[in-house]
């Protein structure tokens, strides 16, 4: 059943931002010519030449739709660190892009009651402590890392302290898993999720994003690995973002078999990716079906496809150190 009140965390949606003033974002010249980014720039009616206008528009038309759902209240806002090279320094070159920490928590400051800051931290850069510790202070909700584009071993030993500071500071460790097509993935072997052990032997509350989808439409190889952290570690969980796209929803399918697993699902959307109802077809009413397809509201449609397919979820409030109101 979808909840009956506004009282969702959307723990997955992006911050997108152009580079402007000293915002400290960037983009890479092939990142702004790639079709995924025209296409979302076009979508959202932004201009690549007014890069204020574009990133004012952005976050009001995220927060128009986010106050208009009748199923969730706040959205994690998640950054994006970039490339950090074998000293630990920040390397454009290799970056396709960098959306601040100072920005997103920005963001996150001048609109308390909707937004909340996923800061990224990626592992490898020589102050990676220090900075979790500084977004922790200034409010960080988690830490969001996406190694295929940031480029780093979730599993290498070094890390081990990085993973203890997030235990410390009792922020989750959001890692994106599978294999990524938004941005311009290297080494995609990184997505694994095994490569997540390490986290959590250190203690550190670690999400798997897309629940473990490996995004390759014909063979969810990764389930029988998201089972197992889901017996192993009771600090392991996954959200639900994009499992509605059509190279994820082999996934959705699988996981309404398991209610254990449910039980550690996440709602998460994705946003500004779109949201699909094709995934029902053929397995809900038709009336139900025609609901979802009226439902323009992504948050409220991603709600309402899953719940439709008989998919449990649950709000990351429920995982929070001082847990709001908006639990599910």
């Amino acid at each position: 059943m979808a909840p009956t009140d506004k009282s969702l965390i959307d723990c997955h949606v992006h911050l997108a931002a152009l580079p402007e003033g000293d915002n400290g974002c960037h983009i890479s010249p092939r990142m702004l010519k790639s079709p995924l980014f025209r296409f979302l720039f076009w979508k959202h009616g932004l201009s690549v030449d007014r890069p204020r206008e574009a990133n004012e528009k952005y976050l009001e038309d995220l927060l128009v739709e986010l106050r208009a759902s009748r199923h969730v209240q706040k959205a994690v806002l998640l950054g994006m660190d970039g490339h950090y090279d074998s000293s630990g320094a920040l390397s454009l070159e290799h970056t396709d892009l960098l959306v601040s920490n100072d920005y997103v928590l920005k963001a996150a400051r001048a609109h308390p009651n909707e937004l909340l800051a996923g800061v990224s931290v990626n592992p490898q850069r020589r102050d990676a402590l220090d900075e979790v510790h500084r977004c922790a202070d200034a409010g960080a909700t988690l830490v969001k890392v996406l190694p295929n584009a940031q480029q780093f071993d979730p599993a290498d030993p070094k890390y081990k302290p990085f993973y203890r500071a997030l235990a410390e500071r009792k922020l989750p460790f959001l890692s994106h898993v599978g294999y990524e097509f938004s941005l311009i993935g290297k080494d995609q072997s990184v997505g694994e999720p095994d490569r997540l052990r390490v986290a959590l032997d250190e203690g550190a509350t670690v999400i798997a994003a897309h629940a473990c989808s490996y995004g390759l439409i014909l063979f969810e190889k990764f389930l029988p690995t998201l089972r197992d952290l889901v017996q192993r570690y009771p600090h392991f969980y996954a959200d639900i973002s994009a499992l509605t796209l059509p190279n994820r929803f082999r996934m959705l399918f699988h996981l309404r078999k398991y209610p254990d697993v449910q039980e550690r699902l996440l709602f998460g959307t994705d946003y500004p990716l779109s949201v699909f109802h094709i995934a029902a077809w053929g397995r809900v009413a038709l009336g139900t079906l025609r609901k979802m397809i009226r439902t323009k509201n992504r948050f409220d449609r991603q709600v309402a496809v899953c719940t439709g397919l008989n998919l449990g979820f649950r709000s990351l409030a429920g995982l929070l150190p001082r847990s709001p109101s908006t639990s599910r």
